[in-house]
């Protein structure tokens, strides 16, 4: 998976701290995504569909924590999320671990510490930045260079855009993923664009991938939110 398709989300209202940490991040192969406000990434997350969050403790309309509750809370509730904060007393340090962050690092960050803590913690949830040619996801078997989707070695015939959503999907296995990301991400169209082809591709790719249970995993919507791809 090439790093250029995992977003990295920055909750941080401070500017000039979220251009230089965007610019480390885009130096490093990820694409950034800034949220000024907690109100702000409520509202956005469902389109930007981030792989990872660096969350600032201290923020205009909310606490960190409070952001963490209502993510774990959510839809969303697997996103990885990585404190990024200049509060260094210890208690601050367990409160955040305990109450769900994956990691904690005190600001000012150095460029490589932090740069090497988003790729662990992204390769402990299974989303791997580097760069690969295939994608294994027992039965199934996605050939990134020749665009093939296999179940136990059998191909299936899919479409461009199908396989571009089988991808989409399996690389964020048992994460939601909303229609708007979907059109955002795989169609390249805005969210506000009204149409049901997402729900149609989605039917469409269930059934020629066999994602209803039969093969361990299935692909169910989530009434409200979106898609996701999870085992049986």
């Amino acid at each position: 998976m090439s790093k250029h398709e995992v977003v990295i989300g920055f909750l941080e209202d401070d500017a000039d701290q979220a251009d230089l940490i965007s610019l480390w991040l885009e130096r490093a192969g990820y694409t950034p995504r800034v949220f000024r406000s907690a109100n702000e990434f409520r509202r956005r997350l469902g389109i930007e569909a981030v792989d990872l969050l660096l969350l600032d403790w201290m923020l205009p309309d909310a606490t960190g924590l409070d952001v963490l509750a209502w993510i774990r809370g959510s839809a969303n509730a697997e996103l990885p999320v990585i404190f990024l904060t200049a509060r260094s007393l210890d208690e601050d340090i367990v409160k955040g671990l305990e109450s769900g962050g994956d990691d904690y690092v005190i600001k000012p960050p150095k460029q490589a510490e932090l740069l090497a803590r988003v790729a662990a913690v992204l390769r402990r949830r299974g989303v791997d930045g580097e760069a690969s040619t295939d994608l294994s996801v027992p039965p199934y078997h996605i050939d990134l260079m020749r665009r093939r989707v296999a179940i136990e070695g059998r191909d299936i015939e899919l479409t461009q855009r199908e396989f571009d959503l089988a991808t989409y999907l399996f690389r964020r296995q048992g994460r939601i993923v909303s229609r708007d990301a979907l059109l955002e991400n795989v169609w390249n169209m805005s969210a506000q664009v009204s149409t049901r082809t997402v729900d149609t591709h989605v039917s469409r790719l269930r059934k020629k991938l066999e994602l209803g249970g039969e093969h361990g995993w299935r692909l169910t919507a989530v009434y409200q939110h979106g898609y996701r791809l999870e085992q049986a």
